[in-house]
């Protein structure tokens, strides 16, 4: 790997950990990247949870300097997410490699153009609801996004977004904090399956990782208006020719 090639990674994984943390929709960037460096589809995908979980160690520690948390619930549902997730790790590595960048095209295309055109918006007053029953639902919610985001990363942040606003009614920034704790954990076990599967390519991994450390640990101190007009036409076009190149690849 090159020096510039480590450079883009590294401002890639900054960028798109400011993605994650403050919204989602990060690995749109980072995936895309990684795939026309040269990676199959398969290995990209599971690189790229290198860069998730040092993204996400260093947010989680940044939003808990700042006193932002939402503990125990966060371990209840991160726990139901870590089991959902093998699935979906195992189910992406199993997959064809043809048939799995059709998939990851159509999914993509589906997450930005929601993204863009429907953006997640918090009302100013908030009513929290972590009471027996939200708990539960929040369990069994989060194993199914368990195994979307052990699948595929790209966008997991706004479904989470949106099952943690509804189901308990927490603010953007409480959100915020639980679903990179969540994220956390699951990535965890989808990472031990492309271990045993042997589809990470370290190198490249590894430099995203810093990137998306240094990202997350700024994202998660600092408030960072998400949904600007740059960022979305950035999403478009890259996600746009990302999927043109997996579905004819």
């Amino acid at each position: 790997m090159s020096l510039l090639d480590a450079t883009l990674l590294i401002i890639t994984g900054i960028i798109a950990s400011f993605l994650n943390v403050t919204s989602g929709g990060g690995s749109l960037v980072s995936l895309p990247v990684l795939i026309f460096m040269g990676l199959p589809t398969p290995i990209a995908n599971a690189s790229n949870r290198l860069g998730i979980i040092g993204q996400n160690v260093f947010a989680v520690a940044g939003f808990r300097s700042k006193g932002i948390h939402a503990w125990p619930y966060s371990l209840y549902i991160a726990i139901s997410a870590f089991f959902g997730a093998i699935i979906g790790a195992k189910v992406s590595v199993d997959l064809n490699e043809a048939l799995f960048n059709k998939v990851i095209a159509i999914i993509m295309v589906i997450v930005v153009l929601l993204t863009v055109f429907k953006p997640i918006k918090s009302t100013n007053i908030q009513i929290e609801r972590t009471d027996k029953k939200s708990t539960l639902i929040g369990v069994f919610t989060f194993f199914f996004i368990g195994i979307y985001g052990g699948f595929i990363q790209a966008g997991v942040g706004f479904i989470m977004i949106v099952a943690l606003t509804s189901i308990n009614g927490f603010s953007l920034v409480k959100t915020n904090s639980a679903k990179v704790f969540v994220a956390l954990i699951y990535t965890l076990s989808a990472v031990a399956v492309f271990i045993y599967e042997d589809v990470i390519n370290w190198q490249y991994g590894l430099t995203l990782a810093l990137g998306n450390a240094i990202g997350g640990w700024v994202a998660s101190r600092w408030s960072v208006k998400k949904g600007d007009t740059w960022i979305k036409r950035i999403l478009i076009v890259t996600v746009s020719a990302l999927a043109i190149k997996l579905w004819f690849w």
